[in-house]
């Protein structure tokens, strides 16, 4: 069963600080311009914790982590932020436009609490794309210096009925917090304390299970920073606030979370388009003609929207996607019965996906790009624009990139609750959740 909790959390102080000063893209969207940006609105911008600028002389004792710990503990004692006398949840909605259909305007609507966490063999949580070591690694660093979760695990689960948005959206007052992103999203926040609506929403998630949308790093990694504590906790049990709601049985049993009905409105998958550089000797017109051995290989239109209406089209009938080369771009669509025996070790459901066929036919077949290189993130970048990627490439610092249709809700469903994965970075659901609109404070 998934176990959820309302909590106390910490939140910007309205009367020191703006949300649109403060609040940011979680941290593995986070650009370089955007941190230089995020880092002149506001002295208390959240971005000087979840990825704050090395400095020249960074040491053991002096670094992007132990500042972030810094910056925490003084915006608390200055009352920048500030921590909520109540437990609650928060009722959240963005509404925005869908990126490549303008004037399509949708509304996604889901709520933010505490989850436990539990180990995926349990079968209530499960993960759809593989993990990088890098991103958990440095989670970790920062977790283990703030003691805090400052963004949240993207959780998706299903219920027909929508009972948690009956109950919370229904008779929305003014928002607790209203502001508008970089990308024109409004992001609205409602706090909600009542004990009986807590519990009916609690109650109707109990035997729901989770996927994991966003987040993936973050979540295993407080999944095993919460089983490094489990010992000490057990004999240990912190003073907590008396309370009649549901509380995790230690700090770090539990994480933050936003939960979204898959069976609601507001759902996009954006694709993430895949950029190869530092190759040796790359030639495009070598690599185009062995893969014809896997795919059938026509020349694609140079125009970016083009191409991605074409990708789009012929995703209808198969499996494909453009390989964008400084000697032209090409659509490379399946060869069925060749890439049925190539991919026969994998399940069928998976055998379907281009980003299975991208990965183990063409990554690491034809471009020599081994798995543990992806792992290490060797050759391989991951962008979400079209136009980005064929820029890398027009300008030589990428060899080649290829261009890929969204993975859909469908197909992500299957392949989780078979509890299978698909390759990093498989999906882009948009917009994203801001980080800072609330804190989760394990002391």
């Amino acid at each position: 069963m998934a176990r959820i909790y309302p909590f106390r959390a910490w939140r910007y102080n309205p009367a020191l600080v703006r949300a649109e000063d403060v609040v940011t893209q979680p941290y593995d969207k986070i650009s370089p311009a955007m941190q230089q940006s995020y880092y002149q609105r506001s002295p208390y911008n959240l971005v000087r914790v979840i990825l704050g600028l090395p400095e020249l002389f960074d040491s053991t004792e002096n670094n992007v982590y132990t500042r972030a710990a810094e910056n925490f503990r003084d915006w608390r004692a200055e009352g920048v932020l500030t921590q909520e006398k109540e437990s609650a949840i928060y009722a959240y909605s963005q509404r925005y436009e869908v990126p490549g259909k303008p004037g399509t305007v949708q509304e996604r609507r889901g709520f933010i609490a505490l989850g436990e966490l539990v180990d995926y063999s349990q079968g209530i949580v499960f993960r759809h794309e593989r993990t990088l070591a890098k991103p958990k690694s440095d989670r970790l660093n920062l977790l283990r210096a703030t003691r805090a979760h400052f963004g949240q695990i993207f959780m998706l689960y299903s219920d027909p009925g929508q009972t948690a948005e009956q109950l919370l959206f229904a008779n929305p007052n003014t928002p607790d917090i209203e502001v508008t992103d970089e990308y024109g999203v409004l992001h609205r926040v409602w706090k909600v304390a009542d004990p009986g609506t807590i519990n009916m929403i609690l109650s109707a998630m109990q035997d729901k299970k989770l996927i994991i949308a966003d987040g993936h790093h973050r979540y295993e990694t407080a999944l095993n920073y919460g089983l490094e504590h489990a010992e000490g906790a057990a004999a240990v049990a912190p003073e907590r606030p008396a309370s009649n709601l549901p509380q995790p049985p230690y700090p770090e049993a539990a994480t933050m979370m936003t939960f979204v009905n898959m069976d609601a409105e507001g759902l996009t998958i954006l694709p993430t388009h895949r950029v190869v550089h530092g190759l040796k000797n790359f030639d495009a017109t070598a690599f185009l003609e062995r893969a014809k051995k896997y795919f059938d290989v026509q020349p694609a239109v140079s125009d970016t929207d083009a191409i991605l209406r074409q990708l789009a089209e012929a995703g209808k009938l198969g499996t494909n996607f453009v390989a964008v080369t400084r000697a032209g771009n090409h659509l490379l669509t399946a060869k069925k019965p060749e890439m049925a025996t190539r991919l026969a070790e994998f399940p069928e459901r998976q055998r379907q996906l281009d980003i299975v066929q991208l990965h183990s036919v063409v990554l690491e077949d034809l471009l020599g790009i081994s798995q543990q290189a992806v792992l290490d993130q060797s050759h391989l970048r991951y962008v979400r624009e079209a136009t980005e990627a064929m820029h890398l490439v027009g300008s030589g610092e990428a060899d080649i990139a290829f261009l890929m249709n969204p993975v859909t809700l469908g197909q992500l469903r299957e392949v989780a609750f078979a509890r299978d994965v698909m390759p990093q970075k498989s999906t882009d659901f948009y917009p994203k959740l801001l980080s800072g609109l609330a804190i989760y404070a394990l002391d």
